[in-house]
């Protein structure tokens, strides 16, 4: 019967801490979420120390463009602090208006200023909060001044942004309803009150005394 010295090599015994460096990293680059030290251990060969290991593997990373950390009770690479603005993207977001904000963002430019009521009365329709908001938020209106009349409705305009995205200097550059139509920004419909301002529509200074700062 042939003698095993206590130094022989077991058929059992755990890779090289080399090696283990090189498992740890390698599950936890492919890991969506972060790996607990015991889903290490059961994917590691028997005999392993996953502690040790990432030990090891953090202090490898030091001053590296990714770092080994620990969240919670997992572990994970993540993008050194100091390059984090290197992963920022800016995207511009396209969003579709609908057709009740296309229609109330023309008639707030054709017939500024104008109040909501004015604006339902020319829609023949009820004008959400929501389709006002959509329009405030992309700041191509705003508020205008309000109305010396009867609860002193406020009145909404176009902004500087609505005529630069459009490429326009004044409302006045504003298209007519033939070219909307072929734009298709409106129905084949005629929507009443939707017409460029004539200089004869221009309000004057009398009208102008109905609104104040």
């Amino acid at each position: 019967m042939t003698d095993r010295s206590d130094d022989s090599p077991s058929l059992f015994a755990a890779p090289p801490m080399g090696e283990q460096e090189r498992m740890v990293e390698a599950i936890l680059f492919a890991a969506v979420d972060p790996v607990t030290v015991v889903e290490l251990a059961n994917r590691m060969p028997v005999g392993c120390d996953p502690i040790e290991a990432l030990a090891h593997l953090r202090r490898r990373y030091e001053g590296r463009g990714v770092r080994l950390m620990r969240v919670g009770e997992g572990w994970c690479f993540r993008t050194a602090p100091d390059l984090g603005h290197l992963m920022q993207k800016e995207q511009v977001e396209t969003r579709k208006l609908s057709r009740a904000a296309i229609e109330t963002l023309a008639i707030v430019a054709y017939h500024q200023p104008v109040t909501r009521a004015e604006i339902e009365e020319i829609r023949g329709v009820a004008v959400s909060r929501g389709t006002i908001d959509q329009l405030l938020e992309l700041e191509w209106i705003r508020l205008g001044r309000r109305r010396m009349s009867p609860g002193r409705p406020v009145t909404f305009v176009v902004t500087d942004q609505f005529l630069d995205h459009f490429g326009l200097e004044s409302p006045r550059d504003l298209p007519g309803l033939r070219e909307l139509r072929a734009a298709g920004l409106l129905d084949a419909r005629a929507m009443p009150g939707v017409e460029p301002a004539t200089d004869e529509e221009t309000p004057d200074t009398g009208q102008a005394e109905m609104f104040e700062d």
